[in-house]
């Protein structure tokens, strides 16, 4: 499972709230050893990065760098003012979210390739994607995208047929799905 965590555990970038609607990017990295020969090992800690460009019309603040704030996950554990400004800009999902990476706890299901996503929601019966769909934005996405309706139209519809794909190819698979089989798959299922 570790092998689903890149260099870049997490990353978000927007603009602030008004009134002085600067943006700002959140990074987190995880730790990683860098091999410098067969004999020495460099760790590099794991790093929270606030980065904040100011954006103004003042003439002082033209052409300035943007500010940027690194520290550990541990510091940014205690470090009460980043929290705020992350909870403020971001919203209180993401300070949570970050809170929960920094403290090692890690989503790998939100971590899988859509393919094996799909796959898996491919086993389970259409009322529990419906409450799946309601999970996050991800899973509401998959869940109505048209590979996993044509893959519940091919693997479960005993009705269909290979004459039928150019129909649900012209007017979508979830369509077809709801137009012609969803009576016969929901008497199966239940």
């Amino acid at each position: 499972m570790a092998s689903l965590l890149g260099e870049q555990l997490f990353q978000i970038s927007g603009q602030g709230p008004p009134p002085p609607k600067d943006f700002f990017q959140l990074v987190i990295t995880k730790d990683r050893v860098e091999y410098k020969c067969k004999i020495k090992a460099r760790r590099i800690i794991c790093q929270v990065i606030w980065t904040t460009w100011n954006i103004s019309l003042r003439r002082e603040c033209r052409g300035a760098p943007p500010k940027q704030v690194q520290t550990t996950h541990q510091d940014f554990l205690h470090e009460k003012m980043i929290q705020y400004d992350v909870g403020f800009v971001f919203g209180e999902r993401i300070l949570n979210y970050t809170r929960s990476l920094c403290q090692g706890k890690f989503d790998y299901l939100e971590r899988l390739p859509d393919k094996i996503l799909l796959g898996i929601l491919s086993y389970l019966d259409l009322k529990d994607t419906t409450i799946l769909a309601q999970v996050s934005h991800r899973f509401r996405r998959l869940c109505n995208s048209e590979e996993f309706w044509e893959k519940t139209v091919r693997n479960r519809c005993p009705g269909f047929t290979c004459d039928m794909e150019g129909i649900a190819n012209a007017m979508g698979w979830r369509r077809t799905f709801f137009t012609f089989f969803h009576k016969d798959v929901i008497k199966e299922e239940q």
